[in-house]
């Protein structure tokens, strides 16, 4: 998993609340179990018309939002399934960080995962984000995951919170499988005294 350190990039904002997992990416794109590719599909019934042509008035579509990395969005973001596709749509366009008043649970800890950081901020705050968000080419934030600050165009910061235990998956990209082989020597050791213990098995 690709580490979580600091990120510098274009911040979009959908305005929407209760988005869920099949919003995120639509049924007709859960039939791969690969994380790549899947960046089309993202927001696809929002993004594209029947015929599937773009929406041209959609903010990833937008002119310099198209290259965002950050995700500015409203309360009760992921609800619904608990697609683990959700996460990897949102990384495969480019979508690193996630800013909300509020995550649905499953969702919230599949981006950690998925190298991707969600971060929960009051309605107030949001609001200042999305004024940075609105200048178009100067919507540049930054995010800085070890001091855990968001600092803005203009030099303002807001600070936010969470478990130490996920930002330290995230600065090291550790996912389920780097957390395992952290054990790796544990591991073999058990696997040794079990061959030895119990040579029939």
């Amino acid at each position: 998993m690709e580490k979580f350190i600091t990120l510098t990039g274009i911040a979009a904002h959908l305005p929407m609340i209760n988005v869920d997992t099949d919003m995120i990416i639509p049924k007709q794109y859960l039939k791969t179990i690969k994380r790549t590719g899947l960046g089309k599909g993202l927001f696809a019934e929002l993004r594209y018309d029947e015929e599937g042509k773009p929406h041209p008035h959609f903010v990833l579509h937008k002119p310099p939002y198209h290259q965002a990395t950050i995700l500015i969005t409203g309360e009760n973001f992921g609800c619904g399934s608990s697609r683990e596709h959700a996460p990897w749509a949102l990384l495969d366009f480019g979508i690193r960080c996630v800013i909300a008043p509020s995550f649905a649970d499953i969702f919230y800890n599949n981006c950690f995962k998925n190298g991707i950081l969600p971060i929960a901020l009051p309605q107030s705050e949001i609001d200042k984000l999305i004024d940075d968000a609105s200048r178009g080419a100067n919507a540049t934030i930054t995010i800085d995951l070890p001091n855990q600050e968001i600092r803005g165009p203009d030099g303002g910061v807001i600070r936010f919170d969470i478990d130490p235990f996920l930002k330290r998956c995230l600065i090291e990209g550790l996912d389920d499988i780097g957390l395992t082989l952290e054990k790796a020597e544990h591991i073999d050791s058990f696997e040794t005294s079990s061959r030895t213990r119990r040579p029939w098995a």
